[in-house]
This record gives C-alpha cells, sequence and structure tokens, in this order.
C-alpha cells in the first residue's frame, strides 16, 4: 500500500537571528499562517531583543528608571520570572550582564569568533532583584542589572505564533525558531516528524532520532552551536546563573518536551546549567527528554522514545538547539 502524499506547506526563512520554519497542514492557510508569524515575530523583536536600541528591553536595561511595559514585554517578563522561579534560579533573566561578559555582546553573527582578551565572569544580580508589578505592568531594575530574556522570549513567540496562526490558517501549524518549536491546531495523520539534531541548520542527513510531535513545546538547548573563542577558552549562551560564567561541561544537547515551547524550552537549558543534577530533576517533573553527554552518549528519561537504529527518513523541522 502505498503512504499518501504529504500535503503540508513548508516556508523557511532567517529571522531573531535564527531559521523559522513554519509548516501548515492546509497549504491554502499557508498565506494566513506567514502573515501572523511575521508580524509576532517583529512584535517580540520590538519588545525583546537586546541589540535594537528601540527595542522595550534596551531601553528598560539602560537606566533604573520606573519603566511601564507593553503588554507583549510583560508576557515575556512574566514567563522568565516564571522560569526562574520554576528553576529554583538555574534560568535567571538578569544574566544580561554575564552573557556580555563572555563576549556575547551583540547579534551573535556579529560575535567574534576568537578573541584573546581575558573573560571575567559577572556574576547576575539574582532574578529576586527585579521589581516587577504585573498588575500595572511596572518595572525597575536595580543599577548594573541588565535582563536577557533568550531563555523564554524566543520559545514565548513561538508558542504565540503557532496559536495565532492556526487560528488564522484554519488548520494545523508549526512553528520552529532554531530549536525552539510549537505546535497548534489538528496535527497530520502520524503527527509532526521532528528530527532531532545538534544544529538545526545543519543538512538533514537522515540518521539521528525523529519524533512525532502533534502540540505543544519541543526545545533543544546546547552548547555546542552558539560558542565562540575568547581568552582561550571555548564559551557558548547559556550561563550559570550561581557564577556568572557557562556551566561546567556535562551535556552537550538537551531536548525537552513540554505543554508549551516556554516550558520545554526553560526545562532544556536549566538541564544544561544543572549538569549531573538534571536527570533527577526532570524525572520529578515528569517531563519527556533526551540528554546527550558531551562524550556524544545519550540519556533519555519521560518516556522519551529511545534512539532508533540509523537509516531513518529525513524529517521536516530540524530540533536542534538555538
Amino acid at each position: 500500500m502505498t503512504a499518501p502524499a504529504v500535503r503540508h506547506s513548508t516556508t523557511t526563512f532567517p529571522a531573531l537571528g535564527t531559521t523559522a520554519v513554519l509548516l501548515v497542514a492546509d497549504p491554502d492557510g499557508t498565506a494566513e499562517a506567514l502573515r501572523v508569524l511575521r508580524a509576532e515575530l517583529a512584535a517580540i523583536d520590538l519588545a525583546c531583543s537586546r541589540f535594537r536600541p528601540d527595542s522595550e528591553l534596551s531601553r528598560a536595561n539602560r537606566g533604573t528608571a520606573l519603566v511601564t511595559a507593553g503588554p507583549l514585554f510583560a508576557e515575556a517578563i512574566d514567563a522568565a520570572l516564571r522560569a526562574a522561579r520554576a528553576t529554583d534560579g538555574a534560568v535567571d533573566p538578569t544574566v544580561g550582564p554575564s552573557v556580555a561578559a563572555l563576549g556575547y555582546d551583540r547579534n551573535f553573527a556579529s560575535v567574534r569568533p576568537a578573541d584573546v582578551g581575558p573573560v571575567t565572569p559577572v556574576r547576575p544580580a539574582g532574578w529576586r532583584t527585579v521589581a516587577w508589578d504585573p498588575a500595572t505592568r511596572r518595572l525597575r531594575l536595580p543599577t548594573g542589572t541588565g535582563l536577557d530574556l533568550g531563555a523564554t522570549a524566543k520559545a514565548l513567540a513561538a508558542d504565540r505564533a503557532a496559536e495565532r496562526a492556526a487560528r488564522a490558517a484554519g488548520c494545523g501549524v508549526l512553528v520552529c525558531l532554531g530549536g525552539d518549536l510549537a505546535a497548534a491546531g489538528p496535527a497530520p495523520a502520524g503527527g509532526w516528524q521532528v528530527a532531532i539534531a545538534d544544529d538545526h541548520a545543519a543538512p538533514p542527513n537522515g540518521v539521528g532520532p525523529v519524533v512525532s510531535v502533534t502540540g505543544g513545546g519541543l526545545a533543544t538547548s546546547g552548547t555546542a552551536v552558539r560558542s565562540w573563542r575568547r581568552g582561550g577558552r571555548t564559551l557558548h549562551h547559556i550561563v550559570d546563573p550561581a557564577t556568572g560564567d557557562v556551566p561546567a561541561p556535562f551535556w552537550r544537547t538537551v531536548s525537552v518536551a513540554a505543554a508549551s515551547c516556554v516550558d520545554a524550552n526553560t526545562a532544556a537549558t536549566a538541564a544544561i546549567v544543572r549538569g549531573a543534577r538534571a536527570l533527577g530533576w526532570l524525572r520529578g517533573l515528569g517531563l519527556p527528554a533526551r540528554l546527550v553527554r558531551t562524550d556524544g552518549s545519550v540519556v533519555v528519561v519521560g518516556g522519551w522514545p529511545a534512539d532508533p537504529s540509523p537509516a531513518r527518513p529525513p524529517a521536516d523541522p530540524r530540533g536542534g538547539p538555538r
């Protein structure tokens, strides 16, 4: 029996310093879904970019004055502080100065790949120092504190875009922003087929694990893709808030499935920071996860399927780390 042809459409374009992939179950809904996705990406960039001087985040980071956040920026702050509480501070939005001190002080495409200058880690002030009133949307940051919403804002954009695009298109939609993936609406028969990889931008090779996604979020965080050399060290974009430095090497990539992309990416990032302690923590949460050690060995928890033997067919989006 011949398998039915897959009708869904695929659109790929650069966005937010990474690659956006939009899958639409009914190609007739592609134009509407794409319109929604582009609007959501433009809005999250204007609200949360560290690299745009006119973004709400940049304005908030420039001083200690009381700031009234717009609705989307407020939603992003809520998500970031909720992630900090849920992870006991392993994911902390006040790591902005820490990330900049390690060399990630500009859009990643402009980060110098090698620099002999010294690295002096900056320990963040901590998320509890952020004065935030969600009812009035008023924000005040302590002197010297800067927010970096990278662990949650892009995932929030994926969640928002998938839900809104599915409604606009009237069919199932999957949105993938780098390693942050969200699905909404009725999925195709068998679900969206997603390849898990170290690098979402690498060409599919058909040998990595493939999972089926029918809804919610899936995220992969890793240390191998967004990395650079500084002061004789290899650094990356994930910071341990306890030290202001990169975590001790343990996991190369962590993939987590959850009810939302924000929850999935929060857990994946926290697992990188927690290192060996991540396994028990993820088991306690009951989240399906796949963790790859720096030596390439794989551990799965929470019902994540064991890696199959090679020679799987290529999948649609790449679920690699951002």
